[in-house]
């Protein structure tokens, strides 16, 4: 598709098959990341909604393709660390 004119309308002017096919992948990993991370309905006692399962750590879904986390919980509570601290300084930047 031609996107032409003022960049205001681009937005307007990307197929639709495009926006189509970024919902469903968006949808696709987010319900991935939910059956990694939390304990299907079905076996949550009552009064606990949204329960997490013990072995999940936020944002850990298993996709580290560099290798870069470090097996030491030592070292990946460090890592967690400065990764909260530079995001936070970047959000102040």
């Amino acid at each position: 598709a031609s996107i032409h004119g003022p960049a205001i309308t681009h937005f307007f002017q990307v197929p639709s098959f495009f926006w189509t096919a970024l919902v469903f992948a968006i949808a696709n990993v987010e319900l991935r990341r939910a059956t990694i991370g939390w304990v299907p309905p079905n076996e949550v006692p009552v009064g606990q909604a949204g329960l997490l399962r013990d072995s999940y750590v936020p944002g850990d879904i298993g996709f580290d393709p560099l290798g870069l986390r470090p097996e030491d919980p030592e070292d990946f509570k460090l890592m967690e660390t400065k990764e909260l601290q530079h995001g936070r300084l970047a959000m102040l930047a």
